[in-house]
């Protein structure tokens, strides 16, 4: 089995920064996709962004600009550097991971992490 834990949500004012991490555990040979989603209240759950294992990324356009991925392969890791943070960012994050690429069934979802930003 494949465990996914995020860490770094919390609370921040309008216009600061936080950074997300999230690590994959587990019987892993690698890791094909990680990225982050996010479900604020009352919507549904949409991308943030993607990072696949040769470094492309995607990123909604709402965030283009602010947040940043970066993985780590070695350790399994990814994160989201968030900054110029606005209260529509507020939403819980969860992270995946896609170990293979054609297979839908190797994809594994953290817990989430929530984030809120607010004055």
């Amino acid at each position: 089995q494949v465990q996914i834990v995020e860490s770094g949500g919390g609370l921040v004012q309008p216009g600061g920064s936080l950074r997300l991490s999230c690590a994959a555990s587990g019987r892993i040979l690698s890791i094909y996709s990680m990225g982050w989603y996010r479900q604020g209240p009352g919507k549904q759950r949409e991308l943030v962004a993607t990072m696949i294992s040769t470094g492309g990324t995607n990123y909604a356009d709402s965030v283009k600009g602010r947040f940043t991925i970066s993985r780590d392969n070695a350790r399994n890791t990814v994160y989201l550097q968030m900054n110029s943070l606005k209260p529509e960012d507020t939403a819980v994050y969860y992270c995946y991971a896609r170990l293979r690429p054609w297979d839908t069934s190797s994809e594994y979802w953290g817990q989430g992490t929530q984030v809120t930003v607010s004055s």
